[in-house]
């Protein structure tokens, strides 16, 4: 080779060595920003913490300290390198390793290398050299300097990125943390800030149960020992006559002024300086009187007196609201469920966390938030800061909820109930089994009676049961704590069958009384709901009407665990479509429950139908047998409770038969309904002549009476009509007619509006509307226009007021007119009124029951036309309608 090639060389060398420079130092310094960012997104993803609830993991959840701003800045810094084109690429890797290989070879023909070389290296010398001229040639041509310059240019930037920022997509970060889950988002830390003190709220309320019962219980045997000392204040010294068995003399005490147990506890150890006592007497005295105290303590309950208000009755109330919200607390599963799936989040909320990113699992991002203020609520509900504030009145929240208190207080044991009354009429080898039954209250929130406690487990044990309790003793409370019980072992899917008017009440019941799910699988959106159902179980509650439509989505589930038909004599009838369709879900299901407070209406085949329903091996064919021998063949499936068997804190019930006279107007009425054979416009007639009417008139009084009470009223019938007059007759505040074109959810409202009214409001109802499933407690005075041709019907309407939680005595008017329709049906109604005394009603009567007994509605009102035609018109045959005779 020539000098001045060898020159020439030298010089395309040089240049392309620079390239290959060049390109080693950008291709550094990408890797080293690649490394950089690779390091930095494993710093960030390091700290993501997974949040679980029932083993699968819901969010995963990464924070965001202040400095981290650094860390995503370098993930931005790579985002933002100058692109390269795989073919850019290539050169770039072929200048770090060919090119650079070859300038080394072409020493041996161009450098002073040569002069040492051999012929092989000299050959491949100029190859090299050959291969770097052509390389050359292509570089220029193919603009390898300028691509060099353009990636060297950016050497050395940097970026600053807010960590609020960092799924910007000008940072590049969602895209590497895609796999982590889906829709992340980012939100401020200020959002959780408080959830590590909530949980600790939580777990330390858990860790003090023992803390608040106990300060429950002595605020009760605070109440109890007031209680106690009033009476004793009034209990005459001679008593302690009684205590010792007329072996001690008071006389002394007497002629020292002292004249009450109370004073006796009082003088304390001065007694012995009495003269006429000395020391052995007064320690007999102190003795007697601590007797006395002790025995009227054992058997004082503890009362909560609405009008008498005292420091002690309050600070019970409010120990009793704070144990009842962590008694919530430990009962609401769904909350502890997400404080625990929160506390991974709560241990790495360090105060340099300023944000967070947030990534769906297996719930919606949105769904964090709303399980965060669950927690947050939840420790509210628990240091007294949520809804009703520490410092508030409790009576507040006595006066919203009483049987929630009462509940409290039995469980307590500061409300004694007789035993042998809450078993009902079982035998003892059931007794037992129930007994031994633990019942599971992790998904229940609600306290639960002693009697309520039992019937659960009497419908767990048996299986298939009726609960005939009376009305107002919590028959929904029982079944609640079945369907709680068979979740926590298991049983996901359960359903309610009620009437319509119920739902909303069902709804509410299971939500505020449970952590369990409930689906209202009724009205314009029950496809979703049953979905719903079908899809994260729960309690579907649905309506007879609507069953047969819901029947493919209850075959869906993977076993039915429980079946509860409310107001079951709704299918007394085994013929009618509604009977077999719910019979259908009761065979679908493992457990069923009947819950009834008429289970005997009119004939005893109605309640044997009840009972084969469930236990056709329960009743043999027959035709005639003793009540006591029915009630013993049902007694596997039929359990009963009275109210004053096992509510002995129940403000008393008064009814009072108003029998008024009828006035012109409503004899001519009258006259003229029982002329036309209308024993429906006989029932009415003494209601629909406005104030002429002597029913209307008293109904006026008996309002204006309830005003000057602070009492609200509920007033019954049957009709329509008459309900309609009512509201015209009544100038006051009056909520209704509620009447079965009502839609449910508007009945509740409308109930809850007439709750929140003043004294002297007036709720108007048809009987079969309101008299059944709705809680009417705000009233204490119950007027029911014109019997009812079943006994059951009053008794349900009676019971909607006088229940347990009423705090107020219950007044019944029944408005009679003293002759006609309303007299007749009154004593035909008290021979069915014994029949089911006789057989579904605990008693212990042993009479057997004449089919006589067995009357229908028809039967009832030709009897009373018949009766009714004869005594007015047997006379006056003329004044019959033409081609009428006289009966």
């Amino acid at each position: 080779m020539e000098r001045h090639e060898r020159q020439q060389l030298r010089s395309i060398t040089d240049e392309v060595a620079g390239w290959v420079g060049q390109a080693r130092t950008v291709l550094a310094h990408r890797d080293e920003i690649a490394r950089a960012a690779d390091d930095a997104i494993e710093s960030l993803r390091r700290a993501v913490v997974a949040l679980r609830r029932d083993e699968a993991v819901d969010w995963a959840v990464m924070p965001l300290r202040t400095g981290d701003g650094q860390l995503l800045g370098r993930v931005a810094e790579r985002v933002h390198q100058p692109s390269l084109a795989p073919a850019e690429d290539r050169t770039l890797r072929h200048l770090t390793t060919q090119v650079a290989g070859a300038l080394h070879d072409t020493k041996s023909v161009a450098g002073a290398r040569r002069f040492f070389s051999g012929r092989a290296k000299r050959d491949a010398g100029q190859a090299a050299a050959s291969f770097v001229l052509d390389f050359r040639t292509w570089g220029v041509s193919s603009g390898v300097p300028q691509l060099l310059d353009r990636l060297s240019l950016h050497d050395g930037r940097t970026f600053d990125v807010g960590v609020a920022d960092a799924l910007g997509d000008w940072v590049g970060f969602r895209k590497r943390i895609a796999d982590l889950g889906d829709a992340p988002e980012v939100i401020s830390s200020a959002a959780v800030t408080d959830l590590p003190a909530s949980i600790g709220t939580i777990e330390k309320a858990l860790r003090d149960e023992a803390r608040y019962r106990a300060a429950a219980v002595s605020a009760g045997e605070a109440v109890r020992s007031r209680e106690v000392q009033r009476m004793l204040v009034e209990m005459p010294v001679e008593r302690l006559k009684d205590a010792t068995r007329d072996r001690l003399r008071i006389g002394p005490l007497a002629d020292a002024g002292i004249t009450t147990v109370q004073a006796v506890l009082d003088y304390g150890a001065r007694l012995e300086y009495l003269p006429g006592v000395g020391a052995t007497t007064a320690t007999r005295m102190r003795g007697a009187a601590q007797t006395l105290w002790q025995m009227t303590y054992d058997e004082m309950p503890v009362r909560i007196d609405i009008k008498q208000r005292t420091d002690e009755t309050t600070e019970l109330l409010r120990r009793l609201g704070a144990w009842d919200a962590m008694r919530k607390t430990k009962g609401a599963t769904t909350d502890l469920t997400l404080a625990g799936a929160l506390a991974p989040l709560a241990r790495v909320l360090h105060r340099d966390v300023s944000h967070l990113i947030v990534f769906a699992v297996g719930a919606q991002v949105a769904e964090l938030g709303k399980a965060v203020e669950a927690v947050r609520r939840r420790a509210r509900s628990i240091d007294g800061t949520s809804g009703t504030a520490a410092s508030a009145d409790p009576w507040d929240d006595f006066l919203g909820r009483p049987a929630d208190y009462f509940a409290m207080l039995s469980e307590l044991g500061f409300l004694t109930e007789d035993e042998q009354k809450t078993h009902g009429d079982l035998p003892d080898d059931i007794i037992e089994a129930v007994r031994r039954l633990q019942l599971d209250t992790e998904y229940l929130s609600a306290s639960l009676r002693g009697y309520q406690s039992f019937g659960a487990r009497f419908a767990l044990a048996q299986r298939n049961v009726i609960i005939g309790d009376e009305m107002g003793l919590g028959k929904t409370v029982e079944a609640l704590a079945v369907l709680a019980h068979l979740r926590a072992n298991g049983g996901h899917y359960s359903v309610v069958v009620c009437p319509a008017a119920v739902v909303t009440n069902w709804v509410r019941e299971i939500s505020s009384k449970s952590s369990l799910r409930p689906h209202r699988v009724h009205g314009p959106g029950r496809e979703a709901a049953a979905r719903n159902w079908v899809r994260s179980g729960g309690v579907a509650v649905t309506t007879f009407e609507t069953l047969g439509w819901f029947e493919n989505h209850a075959r869906a589930v993977d076993g039915l665990a429980c079946a509860v038909v409310d107001e079951a004599h709704y299918i007394k009838n085994p013929t009618a479509l509604r009977t077999r369709r719910t019979r259908q879900l009761l065979d679908a299901a493992e457990r069923s429950i009947l819950l009834t407070g008429t289970p005997l209406e009119n004939r005893i085949d109605e309640f044997r139908n009840l009972v084969s329903y469930l236990r056709p091996d329960l009743i043999v064919d027959a035709d005639e047998f003793s009540p006591r021998r029915f009630r013993r063949q049902v007694a596997p499936a039929y359990l009963r409770r009275n109210q004053e068997d096992v509510l002995t804190e129940l403000p008393e019930l008064v009814e009072v038969e108003e029998w008024l006279p009828l006035s012109r107007e409503d004899s001519a009425a009258y006259r003229n309904a029982v002329a036309a054979g209308n024993f429906m416009a006989m029932r009415q007639a003494a209601m629909l002549q406005g104030a002429k009417s002597e029913k209307v008139r008293r109904l006026v009084e008996i309002v204006e009476e309830a005003e000057d009470n602070g009492r609200r009223v509920v007033v019954f019938s049957h009709f329509r009509e008459v309900l309609d007059h009512v509201v015209r007759a009544l100038p006051r505040d009056v909520f209704g007619p509620l009447t079965g074109s009502v839609p449910a959810a508007a009945r509740q409202t409308m109930v809850d509006q007439f709750s929140a009214a003043g004294d002297g409001a007036v709720l108007v109802s048809q009987i079969v509307a309101g008299g059944v499933g709705l809680n009417i407690q705000a009233a204490s005075v119950v007027v029911i226009c014109e019997p009812q041709l079943k006994p059951t019907t009053e008794w349900q309407a009676v019971a909607r007021a006088h229940r347990m939680g009423q705090l107020e005595s219950v007044q019944v008017h029944r408005l009679l007119s003293e002759e006609g329709a309303d007299l007749r049906v009154t004593k035909i109604l008290a021979r069915k009124r014994e029949l089911f005394e006789n057989f579904a009603r605990v008693s212990e009567t042993a009479d057997s029951a004449p089919e006589a007994f067995d009357v229908s509605e028809a039967e009832l009102a030709r009897e009373v036309i018949a009766a009714e035609r004869e005594r007015l018109f047997s006379q006056d045959a003329a004044n019959l309608p033409e081609g009428e005779e006289a009966v």
